[in-house]
């Protein structure tokens, strides 16, 4: 069995992991198994059975889901997870289907915690339920804010926030966390994601590499004056 051990940088570079009571945090360890994936591998379907809690320790994992009728479904892509990321917690609470796509943007390592041990562990030590609830519940604070912003902030704005969201694992990192720069993300992905054209982010996005604030490369954006695009969020 792999020494996972070696994660703990990463893991303790989240706020949730990191805040955890140790006896918590050790037995997700000790049940987490190591996953691998590359570019475009599914890690669950919507719909699929619960199969546990995730910990991303390297990649990106994108969460989509459709919109439209079946023969003109179009993807909704809702977030791209970076490390040290949590996830899948929903379905552990409820034990019912997952609710979107999960798929690997680029080749990814993550652990896996899996819904029946995890259960069986949360059975004899309910006290914890709580700390995975604080996991869920700053999930819900983000997608609130995130519907807010899609109502009332014009595009430019949208784009610089969900920017500096990625950048900085969407609050989930420690204050002490280093941000990512280099962003696994198209420009069609970022459109998909504040609800605009491909045409207007490519417009927002050159107005940014004009300003010398972001580098756009194939596949992915490099985030060049980080302070300068969080003004902008303002």
């Amino acid at each position: 069995m792999p020494d996972l051990s070696r994660y703990l940088p990463v893991l303790n570079s989240g706020r949730w992991f990191a805040q955890l009571p140790g006896a918590f945090s050790q037995a997700l360890l000790q049940m987490a198994k190591l996953r691998t994936l590359q570019t475009g591998d599914a890690l669950f379907l919507r719909d699929s059975a619960p199969c546990g809690l995730y910990a991303l320790v390297s990649g990106a994992i994108r969460i989509s889901g459709q919109s439209g009728q079946r023969n003109d479904a179009r993807e909704a892509l809702l977030v791209v997870l970076t490390p040290p990321q949590w996830f899948g917690e929903i379905s552990v609470f409820d034990g019912s289907a997952r609710t979107h796509h999960a798929h690997a943007a680029e080749p990814s390592t993550l652990l896996q915690v899996p819904h029946e041990e995890l259960l069986a562990w949360l059975q004899a030590h309910p006290q914890h339920w709580r700390d995975l609830a604080v996991l869920m519940a700053d999930k819900l604070r983000m997608a609130f804010v995130s519907m807010e912003e899609q109502t009332v902030l014009s595009a430019p704005l949208r784009l610089a926030r969900r920017l500096v969201g990625m950048a900085q694992g969407y609050g989930q990192r420690t204050e002490d966390g280093s941000t990512r720069r280099v962003l696994a993300i198209t420009q069609e992905e970022l459109a998909l994601m504040i609800g605009v054209s491909r045409q207007t982010t490519n417009q927002i996005l050159n107005t940014l590499k004009a300003q010398h604030i972001v580098r756009i490369q194939r596949g992915e954006l490099e985030i060049l004056d980080l302070p300068a695009l969080r003004a902008l969020c303002q």
